[in-house]
């Protein structure tokens, strides 16, 4: 029998993962001072445990400032790759998945409070509110506190935090980097001309609006082992006419391409509050399978894909080479597991959980 293309190996930019299935960054807001906690151990550990090929921490800010709240996970100084560490070492104590972390800067969508108390953003007088910065000094949205606008030092501030982040992450073993030019934050709104009205060289053409995102890769690839991959992850459109497009994504992908990225993955989305996003399910898999017609390094789709016969699709059809899982593992961090079983696959499970195989499934696990 033909192994579910799901469940195929695959290499990206030199990492060998066991299959297709990757679990996207997801954002723990249980951090103290940039620092994981004993949550970020239980919240990973879990999912290290999965089956799934490839786990992502979460969006993690290089500088104190780039975090979306206060409560984010940071990788700029020593006492947060320490935290980091002992995360990290007790994780891998007991699984051997790979480890990846996203690096991102969140602009002028800093400065909120977590979800749970309603995300607002948190004005630079409040304990845990800071003053944000931005390509231009337009607002997310309207009445908040509008970003004091990059100059060229900080610019380059930022880029060499991004780098330095690339190094701890390096030292700390990690398998992969991932630089978030999505949702709306710092780098995405340098590459939309909804968040970017430069006049400078950093904004206007494609081609300016690009720079900055760019200068961050080559800083990033340059600082990150070159055996190690570095990818990043795009909003392939932001849903607002006047916006960020996927033709414009297309561009950015293979200039990234060119310059040493080794996987793009595909979401939408986050910039404008004006957005009309046609939730559905699968509704961002077009925009991966776009961007996969015109690259060749691996692409990632991810949005909405829960349904194990769906995601065996998305792969098997080449609409795309991986998909990502976020709110779906949450809800079932075995999810990997049950697709084995559905699909009639095998998933690496630990010793310990080995005896919850199911009699009508004994191929299921591998060890």
């Amino acid at each position: 029998m033909t192994e579910p293309a799901l469940f195929q190996p695959m290499s990206v930019g030199g990492l060998n993962l066991r299959n297709r299935i990757v679990i996207a960054p997801m954002c723990q807001y249980s951090a103290v001072d940039g620092c994981m906690t004993d949550w970020h151990l239980i919240h990973l550990g879990n999912l290290a445990l999965s089956g799934a090929a490839l786990l992502t921490i979460e969006a993690t800010a290089v500088l104190p400032e780039g975090r979306i709240s206060y409560a984010d996970v940071g990788l700029w100084d020593e006492g947060t790759e320490a935290a980091m560490a002992r995360t990290l070492e007790s994780v891998r104590r007991w699984s051997d998945m790979p480890i990846a972390i996203q690096l991102s800067h969140a602009g002028r969508k800093a400065s909120v409070e977590v979800p749970w108390k309603g995300g607002a953003q948190l004005p630079p007088g409040d304990p845990n509110g800071w003053q944000t910065v931005g390509p231009s000094p337009l607002p997310f949205a309207a009445g908040q506190v509008a970003p004091i606008a990059l100059d060229g030092g900080e610019m380059a501030r930022i880029c060499d935090a991004f780098a330095a982040s690339a190094e701890r992450a390096a030292r700390l073993d990690l398998a992969a980097v991932q630089i978030h030019a999505a949702h709306g934050y710092l780098v995405h709104q340098f590459l939309s001309p909804l968040s970017n009205q430069r006049t400078d060289d950093y904004g206007g053409s494609l081609e300016n609006r690009m720079r900055f995102p760019l200068e961050i890769f080559d800083a990033v690839r340059r600082a990150f082992p070159a055996e190690r991959p570095v990818t990043v992850r795009v909003s392939g459109t932001d849903w607002v006419e006047g916006g960020w497009t996927i033709e414009e994504t297309i561009a950015f992908a293979r200039v990234l391409e060119a310059r040493g990225c080794a996987a793009v993955h595909v979401s939408s989305g986050g910039l404008d509050p004006r957005q009309q996003i046609p939730v559905g399910p699968g509704y961002q898999v077009p925009l991966a399978r776009a961007v996969k017609a015109a690259v060749a390094v691996p692409v990632v789709a991810v949005g909405l894909i829960t349904d194990y016969d769906q995601a065996e699709a998305i792969v098997a059809s080449g609409d795309a080479d991986l998909i990502a899982l976020a709110r779906a593992m949450l809800f079932d961090p075995r999810w990997p597991w049950h697709a084995a079983a559905h699909l009639g696959a095998s998933v690496k499970a630990p010793p310990q959980y080995l005896r919850s195989q199911p009699r009508e499934f004994p191929d299921l696990f591998v060890t």
